[in-house]
């Protein structure tokens, strides 16, 4: 439990779950809550008996971006709040950047709204398990705030189409849409949302632990390289993982038709 009591973390077997705790605030992502992610993150991201780390949220929403109350009571401050607002941006792209850069799988589960940061969280996920009825938006534009930050995770996940029609517009669009676009993995009927993303993330945590982190940091790293580039880089990848001695027993288990015993 987090000291301010705005984050929770939970353990089951391999399994950590974070869990944003601001209900009242649709979990907007006040400065505290920022910090208190990005360390939860980071820190996870080195436990070795954590294998995937699942962020949830408490309340009738998933997260519901920025405080907006927050970044206008910054605009009393001498500098009008510009200094406040840069603070604030630059915690929220750590904390996008440290859930790219964990070598854990970081999957979002979602429930009710996710909207502007709270899209690019989802977004800046490996994967997002999201309950029917759950909506998505990037609204900045419909308060004279355009998306630009939720911009970046967004255009890396859905068609350039797709991104500029929900940045363009500020609408809302349903489970079903995100999912065809790209934006979520799964659809858990209501009432599973739990049981579908703990399912999904026991079937990652089932894997050699080693193969994940060179997997995620690779996946990464080649999507933003020119063709040939990623297939020299990713070859490298392979030559290396094929090293290790979890793809030995990985290899060996299959062909002798037995369980393998991964390195922990």
């Amino acid at each position: 439990m987090s000291g301010e009591h705005i984050l929770f973390e939970t353990r089951v077997g391999s399994l950590a779950r974070l869990t944003l705790n601001r209900p009242a605030a649709r979990n907007s992502l006040s400065v505290a809550m920022l910090e208190q992610l990005h360390d939860g993150i980071l820190r996870l991201g080195e436990t070795p008996d954590v294998h995937v780390i699942i962020l949830s949220g408490t309340g009738p929403a998933f997260c519901a971006g920025h405080d907006l109350r927050e970044l206008t009571a910054a605009r009393l401050q001498p500098d009008k709040g510009q200094s406040f607002f840069q603070e604030t941006m630059s915690k929220c792209s750590q904390l996008m950047t440290a859930i790219v850069h964990c070598p854990k799988p970081v999957i979002a589960q979602v429930h009710g709204i996710a909207t502007a940061a709270g899209a690019q969280l989802v977004a800046s996920c490996d994967l997002a398990v999201a309950e029917r009825g759950a909506r998505f938006a990037t609204p900045g534009v419909n308060i004279g705030l355009f998306c630009s930050t939720p911009m970046v995770a967004l255009s890396r996940n859905v068609s350039r189409k797709a991104a500029m029609e929900l940045l363009l517009t500020g609408e809302m669009i349903e489970a079903d849409e995100a999912r065809r676009i790209g934006l979520i993995n799964r659809i858990a009927e209501t009432g599973s949302l739990e049981e579908v993303t703990e399912d999904l993330a026991a079937q990652i945590a089932s894997k050699a632990p080693a193969t994940l982190r060179i997997g995620k940091e690779a996946f990464y790293r080649q999507i933003e390289m020119p063709l040939t580039e990623a297939y020299s880089f990713a070859s490298q990848v392979m030559t290396v993982n094929m090293m290790l001695p979890d793809a030995e027993e990985g290899i060996s288990a299959f062909l002798e038709k037995r369980e393998a015993n991964w390195q922990r």
